[in-house]
């Protein structure tokens, strides 16, 4: 299965038990939003799966606002909704795939290679007049599809603020933040308490991975991108991080389209990172 799927081609496999679907819509603002959206429309047959109480683990205060859950846990919450390994499935939003991506990355972190994202998400495929419906799929839970055991959970996809604390200034493990670039100088901060960045990271804000129109960019021009900001180390040097480890999910994704992969997550990234004060911040570029 391809990284991107286009609208055409999930629309010819909407009737095919062997394609799943997930709707993944969030607002920051309002996190009742992408519920209520579903609720209203949605693609047939994808079943809804909120960003906070769905993909992420208890909040403690100190490890950000969007921690992974405890990765058996989620395994267990995927196969309880009939995700297997030889599922095809397909993640989407309304948001440029900021949110979607999380559940691809996730999806990756238990194992499953047959994950993408709809390229150019819900807006494309309302815009192109595509079914929509408020009905919400039958529960899979009874059906018994899969165990969490038929999963191949995988480790060293992330890193944590000890790793990242421990390699500051070491030009052998780059650190690469997908924030606004204002947010990234510490010019604007409205989700955390404390503006700027981790010192030593680049900055690639994720909207760069996209078109005008919120479709990816072609895979070449991706690649020789992240090739100059890689300048030499390979993608499994690489950290990404963001503001609460959802949009680092985006660059994540954006390497792996471009024949990349292999580049680490640090989850709890910059609200982990300014809970303890003890550790340092930089501003400006």
């Amino acid at each position: 299965m391809n990284l991107l799927v286009t609208t055409e081609e999930l629309a010819s496999h909407l009737n095919d038990p062997q394609w799943m679907i997930f709707d993944i819509r969030h607002d920051m603002s309002d996190s009742d939003a992408g519920r209520h959206a579903y609720d209203a429309k949605h693609i047939p047959g994808a079943i809804f799966q909120h960003l906070d109480d769905d993909l992420c683990g208890p909040k403690s205060g100190t490890n950000g606002r969007h921690p992974l859950p405890d990765q058996h846990a989620f395994a267990a919450h995927m196969a309880a909704l009939g995700v297997t390994r030889d599922k095809n499935i397909v993640v989407y939003d309304a948001s440029s795939g900021i949110f979607a991506v999380r559940l691809w990355w996730m999806l990756r972190w238990l194992g499953l290679t047959h994950v993408a994202l709809l390229d150019g998400g819900l807006p494309k495929w309302i815009a192109e007049g595509r079914p929509l419906t408020a009905l919400v799929p039958p529960a899979l839970a009874a059906q018994g599809q899969a165990a969490p055991k038929d999963f191949a959970l995988r480790s060293g996809m992330t890193v944590d603020a000890a790793y990242v604390l421990s390699h500051l200034g070491d030009p052998a493990t780059p650190l690469l933040d997908s924030r606004a670039p204002e947010r990234f100088r510490g010019e604007q901060e409205n989700l955390d308490p404390v503006a700027g960045h981790i010192p030593g990271a680049a900055n690639r804000f994720f909207k760069a991975n996209l078109k005008a129109d919120g479709v990816f960019r072609p895979a070449e021009e991706l690649r020789a991108e992240y090739l100059a900001l890689l300048n030499g180390h390979t993608p499994a040097q690489l950290i990404h991080q963001c503001g609460s480890g959802i949009t680092a999910c985006h660059n994540l994704f954006a390497m792996e389209f471009a024949g990349l992969p292999g580049s680490r997550l640090y989850p709890g990234s910059w609200s982990e990172w300014v809970a303890d004060r003890s550790r340092p911040i930089a501003t400006g570029e």
